[in-house]
């Protein structure tokens, strides 16, 4: 089932139990597929795209977040919060830690990367291959971290 209509179900849920936050939520998940769905006329959106519109929106509303909580504006902040929780349950199951750790090293090994040196090299093939799976900026502290 697409991610479309995923959402759809989940707005009309949220409109029966009055569910403010995850209405807003999902109603600007949908405007980002319309969007994206009227760029690219007559094409379909991809998963990809979609797991990509899930993840920017994510990292937009956690921004927020920090920026809001720097200025002492909680009551912002929090609906920045709920709204990102709300959209993470449309993602596929996120990485741990130690499951980031070991993949990377794999692809290290595979790069041939030794040093910081090597840092691009590895985050092209590592950005590609756990796309969706993990978000870019735990991604790149990882990669640092192994490659140090």
């Amino acid at each position: 089932m697409s991610l479309e209509i995923t959402i759809n179900d989940a707005i009309k849920t949220a409109m029966r139990e009055k569910d403010r936050v995850a209405l807003d939520s999902l109603r600007a998940v949908k405007a980002q597929i319309l969007l994206l769905k009227t760029e690219a006329i007559g094409a379909e959106v991809s998963a990809e795209q979609e797991i990509a519109i899930l993840q920017r929106m994510i990292k937009q509303r956690k921004d927020s977040y920090d920026q809001f909580t720097a200025q002492g504006r909680t009551d912002l902040a929090e609906v920045e919060e709920a709204q990102s929780k709300v959209i993470e349950k449309f993602l596929p199951q996120q990485l741990s830690a130690e499951e980031l750790e070991s993949e990377i090293k794999k692809i290290i090994s595979e790069t041939g990367a030794e040093s910081i040196k090597d840092l691009g090299k590895v985050m092209g093939v590592a950005s590609k291959a756990l796309s969706g799976k993990s978000d870019g900026k735990s991604i790149s502290e990882m990669v640092k971290k192994l490659l140090a």
